[in-house]
Order: structure tokens, then sequence, then C-alpha cells
């Protein structure tokens, strides 16, 4: 997948996998290099910003089976942010598309 694709997409991609519940970093990167091709530790500058504007908090829990994981929480404003985000998103990929289907018709 051409990485200019991605580069918009995986902010959108990382806040809508916390709208169904915290999660950790690795989780994040696998959750979504399970639908796209990511480089290993692609999504951390991008927790790293989310958390600076105030979008997500981190909590740790500890692990059985290592040191303990930094779990990633929406805040009300990341959830909002995450709402107009998606809007955007749609509005942008349905005009892309209708160009495309131009080129085709």
């Amino acid at each position: 997948m051409n990485t200019q694709f991605k580069k918009g997409a995986l902010e959108l991609c990382v806040l809508s996998q916390l709208v169904w519940g915290d999660k950790y970093g690795y989780e994040l990167t696998e959750r979504i290099s399970g639908e796209m091709s990511i480089a290993s530790g692609t999504l951390y500058p991008i927790l790293r910003k989310l958390k600076e504007d105030d979008y997500v908090t981190t909590y740790l829990v500890e692990s059985e089976s290592g040191p303990a994981r930094k779990y990633y929480k929406l805040t009300d404003k990341g959830r909002q942010y995450q709402t107009t985000v998606k809007q955007e998103w749609n509005v942008f990929a349905d005009a892309v598309n209708k160009l495309i289907r131009e080129q085709e018709g």
C-alpha cells in the first residue's frame, strides 16, 4: 500500500481502535498491521502526539510476562476529535472515489 495513503489514515485508525476500548501500543500495532503493512514503531510517534494534544491518556498495567504495559485511553476530547476526523475522512474518501469512478465510466 502506498506510504502516502497510510500517513493520513493511521491517526484515524488509532483513534478508531481506541473508541472500542483501551489498548496498549503493541496491541494497536498488531491490530492495524493485520489490515495494512506498517513498520514496527510507526504508531508510537502518533500515540505520543495524541497524548500531547490531550486526545488520549495513559496508564500502566502490570504484566505477568514482562514489564508493565502502557495502555492508551481516549479522552472526551479524543472521542470528539475522532468523530470529526472520521466525518472529514468519509467526505474526502467519497470525493476521491467519485473522481476515480468518473475515469472508469
